[in-house]
């Protein structure tokens, strides 16, 4: 199989917002093909060899048309076309039937705050929180995980403030409930440079920096990169496959009961066909709670 030359420094330095994104796949993501247990170094055409655009020609694009190089064509590079300031997923990728095992460097990380963890990865209560809550001081400064560019950086009710990066080696970072933004779109950021200053804007009980990763979208649990007492990452390289995202299987069996007036944890028991152990169990209470109403209580 041929390859093509990879871009000279003068045609990346010379790239717009539209073709920087592209830069996340030079030399630094590859997949692993289970079929040929074989790896293939993804490499960026230039501009002129494939002016194609996802509406024009990919209506019905697949993961394995993303991921899987094929001579002549790049599908993988399609993907960082993708280049929104409205969404924090604007892929709508399942990673959960991906074929593949792709290799990401996680060479130059800094991490964004040395503080302790205060809320995990993983289920809390009737949600499932997809980032790692760290301990924060109001103006604290936050720091860029890896080198890349500023996709998104505004306010929503839920995240507050927050930015959200697109690094060169094909992750994303967020940084959520800042106090200040201190970047903004299109902007080019280095691995230890400022997003902005901690803070407990939007949805926040206090302040705390969320902080999440993820890939084409869909969140990854942080532990799984990054070493949280030694603020490193665990090896040079993640080798992300779909195990990496079978939390999604258990996400979507969740069934939830929001409490109605006159709902006691047996009424609910009865109409769910779940013990009150397991109610309690899978909501942290205990028998003696009180049920408010509207509040949300996992079943399944």
């Amino acid at each position: 199989m041929q390859t093509q030359e990879l871009p000279t420094t003068a045609e990346i330095e010379n790239a717009t917002v539209d073709t920087l994104p592209l830069k996340n796949i030079i030399d630094t993501t590859f997949v692993l093909n289970a079929d040929t247990d074989s790896t293939t170094n993804i490499i960026l055409p230039s501009g002129e060899e494939d002016e194609t655009s996802l509406d024009e020609e990919d209506d019905n694009l697949s993961l394995e048309s993303l991921l899987y190089y094929t001579e002549g064509e790049y599908p993988a590079h399609q993907l960082y076309k993708i280049w929104q300031t409205d969404k924090v997923n604007p892929y709508d990728i399942r990673l959960v039937d991906m074929p593949d095992t792709v290799m990401i460097s996680l060479a130059g990380y800094r991490h964004p705050i040395r503080n302790v963890v205060t809320s995990n990865f993983g289920f809390r209560k009737a949600r499932h929180h997809y980032g790692i809550d760290l301990r924060v001081r109001r103006g604290d400064s936050i720091f860029c995980a890896f080198d890349g560019m500023v996709r998104l950086a505004r306010y929503s009710k839920s995240y507050g403030y927050f930015v959200i990066v697109r690094h060169y080696n094909g992750l994303e970072t967020t940084y959520a409930h800042l106090s200040k933004l201190l970047v903004k779109p299109g902007q080019e950021i280095k691995a230890g440079e400022l997003v902005g200053w901690g803070g407990s804007t939007g949805r926040s009980s206090g302040p705390h920096l969320h902080y999440e990763l993820r890939y084409l979208g869909v969140p990854i649990n942080p532990n799984d990169i990054v070493d949280f007492e030694t603020y490193a990452t665990r090896d040079s390289i993640l080798y992300l496959s779909a195990t990496h995202f079978d939390y999604i299987k258990e996400v979507e069996k969740i069934r939830v009961w929001t409490v109605r007036k006159g709902d006691t944890l047996g009424s609910i028991s009865r109409k769910t066909g779940v013990s009150v152990a397991t109610l309690c169990r899978l909501n942290n209470i205990t028998t003696k709670t009180i049920l408010q109403i509207g509040r949300r209580l996992r079943y399944t």
